[in-house]
């Protein structure tokens, strides 16, 4: 008899989350991450996945982080050192181990400082891809306060006027309590698309949309896997947000890309642009050395938790109430979308692609674990 597999409206099969959780703390633990640091990633990656941001979750496991330990540009083991402290402030140096470890270790640290202090701010260097920004924003605002994030990446956005790739997507991200079953969750690149994003369209057969992407002479390319090799290579970059040129208010997402990129490298005087490539001069591997930036605001510390919740909820509510354009049904706000996903799939698991499935068959074969997925 065959067994009956639930799959999603696109036919991808669904993996219950306690078994895709067991299996990337496994496969994380097989390659040398201790067992305390695989759950941290592993609850990032299925952050991401019950949010539905699938370009951070599943489709990333194999490819940012297992190969990277592969490739010796990502070490298993996280030492973290603090460069300096003091009662509101972190500087932490990760050493290039897990960027979501030391990620975790911070925000921990900060909330701490801002229980008391009222603020408190952070920053990482020498550190690797740290998930979704939004797990660590989160992290705040579920202990009461209010978040904020933001990390530089390998280079792949372009200034305004400029087609070469420079600086990464670099997201700036706020999480901020309501008195509602979600909370406020502004999280994104501060490039129109994400590269994430791209690999995602890649394994899903799919064209990057027109526009995303400037190549070498000034044009826009679609085809996803030759958007991910020509960048690479300097041939194309991303936009930022406002697009092309100063018309669309391109150089408004140029100057955010451009903050998080200072705040991110400046602030534990760490390298930035060109030096995160993960490449050095002859085209060899070499560590990414990313840098993070955190800070926390406790509402108690102004007119109170209470009082700044029930503000935030009635703007909230007041927007998704507000006149809609014909055609439209429901205006949504920042995390609003994310919870209805939440809500979708917390009952199913993540759904996975046939790429995504092949991996996970190569893990598990590789080091002999022993686990059946639905989809075999």
């Amino acid at each position: 008899m065959t067994k009956e597999v639930l799959t999603d409206n696109m036919g991808r099969p669904y993996i219950p989350w306690e078994m895709i959780g067991n299996f990337m703390v496994d496969a994380f633990k097989a390659y040398g991450v201790p067992e305390e640091d695989a759950k941290i990633c592993a609850d990032v990656l299925m952050e991401s996945d019950r949010r539905g941001i699938e370009s951070h979750g599943c489709n990333r496991f194999k490819p940012i982080y297992l190969d990277r330990i592969d490739n010796g540009t990502l070490l298993p083991e996280t030492k973290i050192d603090i460069l300096k402290e003091t009662p509101t402030t972190v500087v932490m140096d990760a050493n290039n181990g897990m960027g979501m470890v030391a990620s975790y270790k911070m925000m921990e640290m900060l909330i701490e400082k801002a229980k008391t202090y009222g603020m408190a701010g952070g920053a990482i260097t020498n550190s690797t891809h740290y998930g979704i920004a939004g797990y660590w924003t989160t992290m705040a605002e579920k202990a009461g306060m209010i978040g904020i994030t933001g990390t530089n990446a390998r280079p792949s956005v372009a200034p305004t006027f400029g087609v070469e790739p420079m600086m990464g997507t670099n997201p700036m991200t706020f999480t901020m309590p309501t008195d509602e079953d979600f909370p406020y969750n502004f999280d994104c690149a501060t490039s129109i698309v994400q590269n994430g994003k791209i690999e995602y369209y890649e394994r899903m057969g799919k064209e990057t949309p027109a526009g995303l992407v400037v190549t070498k002479d000034g044009g826009t390319m679609t085809d996803s896997g030759k958007i991910l090799k020509d960048m690479r290579k300097g041939d194309c970059a991303l936009l930022s947000i406002g697009g092309l040129g100063e018309a669309t208010g391109g150089y408004k997402g140029y100057g955010f890309t451009t903050i998080v990129e200072i705040l991110s490298a400046a602030l534990a005087g760490g390298p930035f642009m060109k030096a995160l490539s993960g490449k050095d001069e002859e085209g060899n591997n070499r560590m990414y050395r990313l840098g993070h930036f955190f800070f926390v605001i406790n509402p108690e510390f102004f007119m109170g938790l209470d009082t700044f919740k029930k503000t935030t909820g009635d703007i909230l509510r007041g927007l998704r109430a507000s006149e809609k354009a014909p055609g439209e049904d429901r205006i949504y706000t920042a995390g609003e979308k994310e919870w209805d996903a939440w809500c979708e799939r917390k009952d199913k698991g993540v759904p996975v692609n046939e790429s995504v499935q092949n991996d996970l068959k190569t893990i598990r074969d590789r080091f002999g674990l022993d686990y059946t997925f639905p989809f075999e």
